[in-house]
């Protein structure tokens, strides 16, 4: 027989599972900390201290200070990161041409539509939208 109960078991399970949440939860905090852009140099410094020196008080109070800005810099910092993927997918997307500019998909688009309304205006014929669309899509 075992001298450790089934019960302390659980006991010890449960708290290794609070533990590493308040781990999780103070690392999000601090990382929010040095995310923040309204707060300066000693403002970061003085929650850093006081949330690694008095954890619990200092969690505790930068939930109730501050928890509610906590989402918005998270959505703020995930439309950055979002917009700089796009940028970088639309870079990485466009072809250098032979005069060593840049033309993605989208300019070829561009090209098609401004020459469909010179046709539907009735400044080019369809001989030679046909002649332009062939030498845009080669």
């Amino acid at each position: 027989m075992s001298n450790y109960p089934l019960l302390n078991i659980f006991w010890t399970m449960a708290e290794l599972f609070i533990w590493i949440l308040w781990l999780f939860l103070l690392i999000r905090i601090i990382s929010d900390i040095f995310r923040s852009e309204d707060l300066g140099g000693w403002g970061k410094a003085g929650w850093t201290v006081l949330v690694i020196l008095l954890p619990f008080i200092g969690v505790l109070a930068y939930l109730i200070a501050r928890g509610r800005t906590m989402h918005e810099r998270d959505v703020k910092q995930q439309q950055k990161m979002d917009d700089a993927f796009k940028k970088y997918v639309r870079d990485a997307a466009a072809s250098p041409d032979a005069d060593g500019s840049t033309s993605g998909s989208g300019s070829h688009a561009d090209e098609l539509s401004r020459l469909a309304d010179l046709r539907s205006s009735g400044a080019l014929s369809e001989e030679e939208f046909q002649k332009a669309k062939d030498k845009i899509l080669a």
